[in-house]
């Protein structure tokens, strides 16, 4: 039987759909290229909003928490909610700032030290650590000055004192950037926060409208599963850096560290960072201990493992077995991939980063079953 041609329209049509794929397939391509590149260039900028909308899902928790005690509107709740937040801050810092700031100094001279005492003991044992620039330049300096007794008296030249003014106004200048950025950063999560906190429905309404209509049905139910999946996890994980905060804080008092209260709350605080949260505090509270001998070092080694434990065999599982279910394999090479693309932004967010894309592969795995 010879071979029954195909007809022209036929062909015609094949080509046409393959060029329609193959030109949806170029356009889907520069599109996420596009999106990447975007998202590269003002990372920054996308984590900040990022850290404001967390704020905002903080504070809704907290209101829907104190409406389930009493029957108040969401505004007066909120606002009950901020006045508390903000009069605990603000009772910390003015009850406990000199002790903090006491407390800070002592444990950054500690920390500097101790520095200074494990290079030296690596030095010891033949490891090279020339890539340690644990040294104080103005000791370096004076050091230079004293063994160079040909000018002993003389006073610097107009160019040396232009110089070190040149390098004093740059160094205040970048301080006082700086500074202005990181307040500038702090008060817009803050407004940001509030913002999305104070009419929550105006903000998802603004997300659905811009979805197309026939899969609006789908996009709220993934926004309403994200924003109660953030909420739940959020309230888990502040009970979890209060318990991890106020335990390594009385456990190194007991022991009897210098700096416990400054040092249970920077365990507290790195608590909201998975794994390598974990592993930074328990390195500042070795090397803050070990001014204090063999004995209070290991008794806080061994607090470290305790809280770590705690945290993650019994509040981790109690707490956020509704909220979330993540292997931590796969959070901490999220959490490297995050750091290495982002820097800081991508560690201390990746979990919530990874709690949204877990939502939405959830979603799409059950969606073709329950059709």
């Amino acid at each position: 039987m010879g071979i029954v041609p195909q007809p022209s329209d036929d062909r015609r049509q094949t080509r046409s759909d393959l060029t329609w794929a193959i030109a949806v397939g170029g356009i889907a391509t520069v599109a996420f290229a596009s999106l990447l590149l975007f998202a590269w260039s003002f990372a920054a900028a996308l984590f900040l909003i990022f850290s404001g909308a967390l704020l905002g899902v903080t504070l809704n928790a907290l209101t829907h928490q104190l409406g389930r005690l009493v029957g108040w509107p969401q505004p007066l709740r909120l606002a009950i909610v901020c006045l508390v937040l903000a009069g605990a801050l603000a009772g910390i810092i003015f009850l406990g700032g000199t002790t903090i700031a006491q407390q800070a100094a002592a444990l950054s001279d500690t920390l500097k030290s101790q520095l200074v005492n494990v290079k030296s003991f690596l030095d010891r044992n033949g490891i090279d650590t020339s890539y340690l620039d644990l040294a104080n330049p103005a000791q370096g300096q004076s050091g230079n000055a004293t063994t160079n007794p040909a000018q002993p008296h003389n006073l610097p030249s107009a160019g040396a004192l232009a110089s070190s003014g040149g390098a004093i106004v740059s160094q205040t200048w970048k301080l006082l950037l700086g500074t202005v950025n990181a307040a500038g950063n702090f008060f817009i999560v803050i407004f940001l926060g509030l913002a999305f906190a104070a009419q929550p429905s105006v903000y998802r309404n603004g997300l659905l409208y811009l979805a197309p209509a026939k899969h609006r049905a789908q996009t709220t139910l993934i926004i309403d599963r994200i924003s109660e999946t953030l909420e739940r996890w959020l309230i888990a994980q502040m009970l979890t850096m209060a318990a991890v905060g106020v335990v390594t804080w009385l456990g190194l008092a007991i022991i009897g560290i210098p700096g416990s209260f400054i040092l249970g709350i920077q365990a507290g605080l790195l608590a909201f960072i998975p794994t390598v949260g974990a592993i930074v505090a328990g390195v500042i509270v070795v090397l803050a201990s070990l001014a204090s001998g063999w004995i209070a070092t290991t008794s806080a080694f061994v607090l470290f493992l305790g809280v770590h434990a705690l945290e993650s065999y019994i509040l981790t599982p109690i707490l956020q077995r509704q909220a979330l279910d993540i292997p931590p394999a796969t959070l901490f090479a999220f959490q490297i991939l995050l750091g290495i693309v982002f820097g800081i932004w991508g560690i201390s967010l990746a979990l919530p980063l990874m709690a949204i894309v877990k939502v939405l592969i959830d979603h799409f795995k059950a969606e073709p079953e329950t059709a």
